[in-house]
This record gives structure tokens, C-alpha cells and sequence, in this order.
């Protein structure tokens, strides 16, 4: 067995490692940057020649770049994310539970104080526009236009 696959911890794939399409938008193969409209051609052996040193340049910018720096980079990275999910288990998680908790007290204070305060208001004014009637009356077609609000 190699290495890799010995390493390889179970859900790891080594074939498609971007199974939640995490960089759709990152689109680096030669069609996707390159392209010649109609009537705008260069030579063969130069559109070859280009495609060649594009996807061997790029490959091996790529492998030594990553070579170099990904496994720092993975280290930062995971250090960010245990300081992240650190700080919201223990820090912000617990805090907002409190201001859930405080706030669900002041809730209850304003809706007491809104009760009592606007609810006979609202009260009045339901029972005094309950007792409206409205009635529509469809005006004939004539010769000058009148008022249409008839109550």
C-alpha cells in the first residue's frame, strides 16, 4: 500500500477532493482563460505551443507552490478554525444564550407595559370600526364622472 492511502482517514477521497464544490467559481483550464473569436486567428504550432506552456507552467506553479506552503497554510487554517470554534462553544454560544435570557425578560416587561398602555386603545378603536358598514354601489356609465366614494 502507499503512503497516501495509508494516511487516508475513512470519508477522505483522494480522487475528487472537492466534493462540496467549495471552488466552482475557480475556473484555471485553458478554455475557461483562453479563447480566439472568428476572423482572429494565430498559427497552430503557436495556439500548441501556447496550450503546452500554459498547462505545464501552471502544473508545475501549482505543485511547487503547494509543495512549499500548503501544509503551513493547513496548519494556520486549522489553528484559525479550532480558535473559531473555540471562541463560539465558549465564548459566544454562552453569551448569546444570556442575552436570550435577558432579553425574553424584557420582553415580557414591554409586553405587560404595551398591554396596558395601548391595549385599551386598540380595544376602543376595534369595537368602534367594527360597527362601520360599508356598502359598494356600482355608479351607471354616464355622462360626467362623480364622486364614486358613497357611504
Amino acid at each position: 500500500m502507499s503512503k497516501v492511502s495509508d494516511m487516508a482517514a475513512p470519508g477522505f477521497d483522494m480522487e475528487n477532493r472537492d466534493p462540496n464544490n467549495l471552488n466552482e467559481h475557480l475556473q484555471v483550464m485553458w478554455d475557461d482563460v483562453f479563447g480566439e473569436p472568428e476572423g482572429v486567428r494565430s498559427t497552430e504550432c503557436a495556439w500548441k505551443c501556447s496550450y503546452k506552456c500554459f498547462r505545464g507552467t501552471r502544473s508545475c506553479c501549482y505543485l511547487v507552490l503547494t509543495v512549499l506552503f500548503a501544509p503551513c497554510l493547513a496548519f494556520c487554517s486549522a489553528i484559525n478554525f479550532a480558535c473559531l470554534a473555540f471562541s463560539h462553544i465558549w465564548c459566544l454560544a454562552p453569551c448569546l444564550r444570556t442575552w436570550k435570557i435577558n432579553c425574553s425578560f424584557s420582553r415580557a416587561v414591554c409586553t405587560v407595559c404595551c398591554a396596558a398602555c395601548c391595549g385599551p386603545c386598540a380595544e376602543t378603536c376595534g369595537l368602534y370600526f367594527s360597527k362601520v358598514k360599508v356598502r359598494y354601489q356600482r355608479l351607471p356609465d354616464g355622462e360626467e364622472e362623480k364622486d364614486i366614494m358613497i357611504v
